[in-house]
């Protein structure tokens, strides 16, 4: 068994005396791991770093075997994220997120959505609101998708404000005025789309509660999980960071 996938580095562990694990999400076969043999080696290490972007060969004698990968670098981008605390965050709550998908079942979308977000995971002023965004991504692969479109009472875009926490619909100002304090508030960022003007502090603070809402209610707790510790540490830097570029 062989094939060749472009993926984006997410984990790497020790394996015996000079091989890792490596952990990968890739284009077409999902998250896959796979031996690396040599792989704590001077010329390996620098490679195999998560967040970086590698193409992947990887062999096996029978398609449900751990195989062994050959790995060629594509575009280093973990020195820029071991900088920035919010990256190594980000990265290590999407990292949490992707395990919680089968292994070896395909996701290009979240592959692609990663290869992008690797790129400004760096960005205090990005990063937060594109980590919300992926997890609202998440929950959809998971079969647990936000309807933020439209409004769920009147069908109408337009001045989207809430979401209902039983239906994941999201629900305009005028129809969420008598149930405010039993909705969940959705802020501009993700109601307007990429074109959104850049969230405040109390839009990423509303974005994070919206998603770790569902998560937990969909994903966590049954699974009996917690919410992973890096997540509310990056939550905390998302805040922090915002309000001091508000002052």
């Amino acid at each position: 068994m062989e094939w060749t996938d472009e993926a984006t580095i997410i984990g790497v562990r020790r394996h015996g005396e000079s091989a890792v694990i490596l952990e990968a999400m890739t284009r077409d076969h999902g998250r896959h791991l796979g031996l690396v043999r040599g792989g704590r080696s001077a010329k390996q290490q620098p490679v195999l770093q998560p967040g970086n972007a590698v193409s992947l060969v990887w062999r096996a004698r029978l398609d449900e075997h751990l195989g062994e990968y050959k790995v060629e670098l594509l575009a280093s981008h973990a020195a820029r994220l071991i900088e920035a605390p919010v990256a190594l965050y980000g990265l290590a709550t999407i990292s949490g997120l992707l395990r919680l998908l089968p292994e070896r079942d395909p996701h290009p979308g979240l592959h692609e959505a990663l290869a992008v977000m690797v790129e400004h995971l760096h960005e205090p002023g990005l990063a937060p609101a594109l980590v919300v965004r992926f997890e609202v991504a998440m929950l959809s692969e998971l079969g647990f998708g936000l309807d933020l479109a439209r409004c769920a009472v009147t069908g109408s875009p337009d001045d989207l404000s809430h979401v209902s926490p039983k239906s994941g619909k999201a629900v305009s100002r005028k129809a969420a005025e008598p149930y405010r304090d039993r909705l969940l508030a959705l802020p501009p960022f993700l109601s307007e789309g990429q074109g959104a003007r850049q969230p405040s502090a109390t839009d990423l603070a509303a974005g994070f509660a919206l998603t770790a809402y569902f998560l937990r209610r969909h994903v966590f707790e049954p699974r009996g999980l917690a919410e992973p510790p890096e997540r509310a540490r990056l939550v905390e830097l998302a805040a922090r960071a915002s309000l001091a570029s508000e002052a």
